[in-house]
Parts: C-alpha cells; structure tokens; sequence
C-alpha cells in the first residue's frame, strides 16, 4: 500500500528555520517526481517545490525561491524540505505528494500533512 507521511512540522519563530521530511512507501521512489505542497484557510493549496525523480532538477514557486530548499534520498525512500527564514505566512499544513512520472509533478497521491506555525 502506497503510503507519504510527513514529519517535522511545529512552531518556529519569524527568521527560524524547520526541516520537513516525508517517508515514502508502497511505490518506487526513485522512478517519480516529488512535490512539496501547502494549504491555509484563506489561500487554498498551493505548490510550493517539487524535484525529478533523480534530483536533477528543482523548481520552486516565487514566494519561497531563495529561503526553501527540496532535497531527497533515494536510498532512504525520504524527500526533505529545508526552510530558512520563515515567515508568518508560511504558516501552513504542509504535504508531500508524488508525480506521475520521473519528470511530472502533475500529483497522483499526497500525504496527511505536517502543520507549520510562524508566529513570535
């Protein structure tokens, strides 16, 4: 059974930083994509970084360019996220999510979620 859990979440303050990991299971990591997405109440899902099945290439949506960082061990079957100076509006429930191909993030299935709270 495919299964994406997310771990690392919780509080930070304003400039902080938090890693974010996701433990993959059930499918061939090594053969797809992988996103990192977020929800909030009032600004719905958004995509916020995704890397190819072998790490060679990132992409990254504006709001988090330059302070986010996606990384993953296909050994350990595990995506990373790394976020430095955080700001209060990237609080959020954070998921991970599998593509559909090696270079597709069009996403097929998505984790539970980590929450991420920036606030002083």
């Amino acid at each position: 059974q495919e299964q994406l859990v997310e771990s690392g979440g919780g509080l930070a303050q304003p400039g902080g930083s938090l890693r974010l990991s996701c433990a993959a299971s059930g499918f061939t990591f090594s053969s797809y994509a992988m996103s990192w997405l977020r929800q909030t109440p009032g600004k719905g899902l958004e995509w916020v970084s995704g890397i190819y099945s072998d790490g060679s290439d990132t992409y990254y949506a504006d709001s988090v360019k330059g302070r986010f960082t996606i990384s993953r061990d296909n050994v350990k079957s595990t995506l990373y996220l790394h976020m430095n100076s955080l700001k209060p509006e990237d609080t959020a429930l954070y998921y991970c999510a599998r593509g559909s191909s090696k270079y597709s993030y069009i996403i097929q299935r998505q984790g539970q979620g980590t929450q991420v709270t920036v606030s002083s």
